[in-house]
């Protein structure tokens, strides 16, 4: 049997990569992992070095992001000497998943049934057991402003699990695979020949909207995505950047730009960059008026306007 390749890029997630690692043990499918360290403080590389010998680590001595990391495990998997993996398929795993028993089964499965499908994605879980959308459409204007106009707080907020928030409303009652435009990039199974035929993310995409990206180019090449429910993972979430709040709020914005820039009309991108102008000014004004009613303080208030003004600048 084939062996699949499985990438995870980590950044100080020692324990949920314990468990995210011990996870991909009860796999059947013969597996060849490898974990690219950005730069860890924490003691992920000693504790991948003790615990899991089956696990190749690379560590490039510096912060790659998300999509040159991957890019560089990728790399290791299908073109290192010294790495014997003939694998179809390479899984893209966040370090903070946990995955369930056949999950990586049914993914493979599902690619080998289906020729022309280029990208498959699981049903991912809550730690609760919930569902967590993780298949949605391509980004429109609606769903910027309604991100910046939240379902419920501005916006009705039957809006937020619908078409024009770029969600599959029936994903969490689904029992059969479905095709979608992608998936959450927490983890997806791609096939090998479409990492060679679009290569792999675009590494200008520091953080953020990489897998969007990425997708939009792998249908653009005449390739299917499509959601297996019966592939069950857990997604801890943000585990990552949630230790940079205000620089990967920056960074979130800065590569939705990006990819509108790269993807859309012109006419498309000024219309992006006036809802995010906009939504800066809504957010600028709560901000002042939240630190009026004493639920900020000054520190909070000067670093909530300084994050607003340098998204502002990416316009």
């Amino acid at each position: 049997m084939k062996s699949v390749g499985v990438a995870i890029v980590s950044y100080n997630t020692c324990a949920l990569l314990r468990d995210c690692l011990a996870s991909l043990r009860a796999c059947t499918q013969p597996l060849q992992t490898v974990v690219l360290d950005n730069g860890s403080r924490d003691g992920s590389p000693a504790m991948v070095r003790a615990e899991f010998p089956e696990v190749i680590l690379l560590e490039p001595g510096r912060n790659l992001g998300f999509a040159a990391g991957n890019n560089y495990a990728l790399n290791h998997l299908f073109g290192a000497p010294n790495v014997a993996c003939d694998t179809p398929a390479a899984l893209l795993l966040n370090p903070d998943t946990v995955v369930g028993a056949g999950a990586i089964e049914a993914l493979v499965a599902f690619l080998v049934a289906h020729p022309r499908v280029g990208v498959v994605g699981p049903r991912l879980l809550n730690p609760d057991g919930s569902v967590q959308s993780a298949a949605f459409r391509f980004p429109t204007l609606s769903m910027t402003a309604l991100d910046l106009f939240p379902p419920g707080q501005v916006l009705p907020g039957r809006l937020y699990n619908s078409w024009l928030h770029g969600r599959y409303p029936h994903e969490a009652n689904a029992s059969q695979p479905f095709s979608i435009d992608h998936p959450l990039g927490a983890c997806m199974l791609v096939r090998r020949e479409v990492i060679t035929q679009t290569g792999g993310f675009d590494p200008a995409f520091f953080m953020y909207a990489e897998e969007i990206e990425w997708c939009l180019r792998i249908r653009q090449a005449g390739w299917a995505i499509w959601q297996e429910p019966a592939a069950r993972v857990i997604h801890h979430g943000g585990a990552s950047t949630s230790q940079f709040r205000t620089n990967m709020q920056i960074a979130l914005w800065e590569s939705r730009m990006r990819l509108f820039k790269k993807h859309y009309s012109a006419a498309v991108v000024r219309a992006h960059a006036t809802l995010i102008r906009l939504g800066m000014l809504r957010l600028t004004l709560l901000a002042w008026r939240d630190f009026a009613q004493g639920l900020l303080d000054r520190s909070d208030l000067r670093a909530r306007l300084w994050t607003f003004g340098q998204i502002l600048r990416l316009l």
